[in-house]
């Protein structure tokens, strides 16, 4: 292919019409005063989107416009170029054949980088346009650091050497602390789970290697398996971070510190357990991310949706959110303060641990060691003048009793509660004792919540479903079954060759109407959870899992994982 020719980008948009003249000049005075890029003055000033300048650079260049978002990437043709020259010169690899290479670029006419691209690349180059952003997506999506992790791992082993107890000079000191072997180490490791969508890092140490796994999408994965040596300068270095007690090594401990990474803060909630090998760490990774805590982006269907929303608007009353550990409940809880957060109302959280801080919130720490119980705060709390009150979890019957008493005289309380659905929830109330009239009066809305992993978008097919499929879908569609097209995805480089990239969560919500109240008095069970069962008809998890799979979104396996929770 022949070198790309050097264009002036303002003229190019003046002669295919985007731009008008003194729209060129004024952008032109911006790019002069800022030292910014003139592509970048022209998308910053909504004069033109960053796709119709990509597609206008392709047209004036004859080149093809590529969307990152529907190619498929393969990571061993992707890392012929290595990562930093990638991200300097905002280029991919995205094909190959019998020519050369065909290379994505956010900027072809940068004849220099064209010029470094084909001397490290060692081959004939036929660049093609995309957009920048997806690019930057694309590279923090598919270049991972297994290797450069593997390498750091072995570097802290080779120093350590065959000398145990004392890693004073790996951990640094001062100025010199952020190039300590172990420090570069563990952030590379969070910058890389970061990549990878993690939720949760295991430190396992085994029998002769220590083992590292990241869990994506609710699944766990192996990142490493390195030296068991190096295990106790890991654990040393997270409790300083996190302030623990670095010569208990025969206890759990719990804690949290916060760690930068390109782009965002993270909170780490570390938890540390004695092993037969040696201490497990797992570490919770929390985002600050503001969207984790909007009520309007939690994917909620419309009629729970309405249904919370006009529950939080009560003055007074429980709402409690279910579920099994990690099914989101916390978002959907903070999600929930967030939307309730505003200067006229006084909120305090009684949690262990904190998990998001929201300013403008009064937040409580249970610390049981020094007997700060969820009941001792929680009285104390209701003398603070609170409207909202947010119980981490209703853990026993003294808990319970005193949050559904406080909703019962005036205040707002958000909790939640470990059952598989939302029918069985007012039952596990009673059954930890609490008096029934209190569950019938002061319980106003149940929600429960599963998490699903979404199909990737980027290799999604249809699906021919197996025979169990089949008769499962039978059973909820009835002869509709074979009149909807089914999905699954077939695994590529951008979901880690799984076939679900991400997770929605999927609900059901039981609202204590004057029919369920009745039933709820009635001493026989049964009866409640006939009234339970058609306030919700229609509205369950599995109907909410099977509306994800009818919209080509997620797939019959998921649905059937959320349904078999509930049997």
């Amino acid at each position: 292919m022949a070198r790309p020719q050097k264009i002036r980008l303002g003229e190019m948009l003046l002669g295919q019409n985007l731009i008008s003249e003194s729209q060129l000049q004024t952008a032109l005075e911006e790019q002069k005063r800022s030292g910014r890029k003139l592509g970048r003055v022209f998308i910053d000033g909504g004069l033109i989107s960053e796709e119709g300048l990509a597609r206008a650079l392709a047209r004036q260049l004859q080149l093809d416009f590529v969307d990152l978002r529907h190619a498929r990437l393969r990571r061993e043709l992707v890392e012929r170029l290595p990562e930093a020259q990638a991200r300097r010169f905002r280029a991919l690899v995205l094909e190959v054949d019998g020519i050369g290479l065909t290379v994505g670029m956010a900027d072809p006419t940068d004849l220099f980088a064209y010029d470094e691209l084909a001397r490290i690349l060692k081959a004939e180059i036929h660049t093609v346009v995309v957009l920048e952003s997806e690019l930057l997506a694309a590279i923090d999506r598919l270049y991972r650091r297994t290797d450069e992790i593997s390498g750091l791992a072995a570097e802290l082993g080779n120093e350590l050497g065959d000398l145990p107890g004392d890693f004073g000079a790996l951990l640094g000191t001062g100025s010199t602390i952020e190039e300590a072997p172990v420090v570069k180490l563990l952030q590379t490791l969070f910058e890389d789970a970061v990549r990878a969508r993690a939720s949760d890092i295991h430190f396992e140490p085994q029998a002769a290697r220590l083992t590292i796994r990241f869990r994506i999408d609710g699944v766990l994965h192996v990142q490493t398996e390195t030296d068991l040596r190096i295990a106790p300068a890991l654990v040393l270095r997270l409790k300083l971070m996190s302030g623990l007690d670095i010569s208990e090594k025969r206890l759990p401990q719990d804690g949290r510190f916060e760690v930068k990474v390109p782009g965002q803060v993270l909170d780490m909630r570390i938890s540390t357990l004695p092993t037969q090998f040696g201490e497990s760490v797992v570490l919770r990774l929390l985002s600050h991310s503001k969207d984790l805590l909007d009520l309007d982006r939690l994917g909620m269907p419309p009629r729970l949706y309405a249904q919370l929303k006009s529950a939080i608007r009560h003055p007074a009353g429980m709402i409690l959110v279910t579920g099994p550990t990690g099914s989101g409940k916390t978002t959907t809880l903070y999600a929930t303060l967030a939307a309730l957060n505003s200067p006229d109302r006084k909120i305090i959280t009684v949690e262990d641990p904190v998990e998001y801080r929201l300013p403008g919130i009064n937040q409580v720490q249970v610390h049981e060691k020094i007997e700060l119980s969820f009941g001792r705060v929680l009285r104390a709390a209701l003398r603070q003048d609170p409207d909202v009150i947010l119980v981490g979890e209703m853990r026993d019957r003294e808990t319970a009793e005193i949050g559904l008493r406080a909703a019962m005289t005036g205040h707002l309380v958000l909790s939640t509660l470990h059952t598989n659905d939302a029918a069985s929830t007012p039952m596990r109330l009673l059954d930890m004792g609490v008096a029934r009239y209190m569950v019938a009066t002061a319980l106003h809305l149940v929600i429960a919540q599963r998490l699903v992993r979404t199909l990737c978008a980027h290799c999604t097919r249809p699906h021919a479903l197996a025979p169990g499929e089949h008769e499962w879908l039978r059973v909820e569609l009835g002869a509709a079954v074979d009149q909807h097209e089914y999905h699954r995805g077939a695994g590529c480089p951008q979901c880690n060759g799984t076939g679900y990239l991400g997770r929605t969560a999927v609900y059901e919500a039981l609202e204590m109407t004057r029919n369920v109240v009745e039933a709820a008095n009635d001493e026989d069970p049964a009866a409640f959870v006939r009234a339970a069962r058609e306030q919700m008809a229609g509205h369950s998890l599995r109907r909410d899992a099977l509306r994800l799979v009818l919209e080509g979104r997620s797939s019959v396996e998921e649905a059937m994982r959320v349904a078999s929770q509930q049997d």
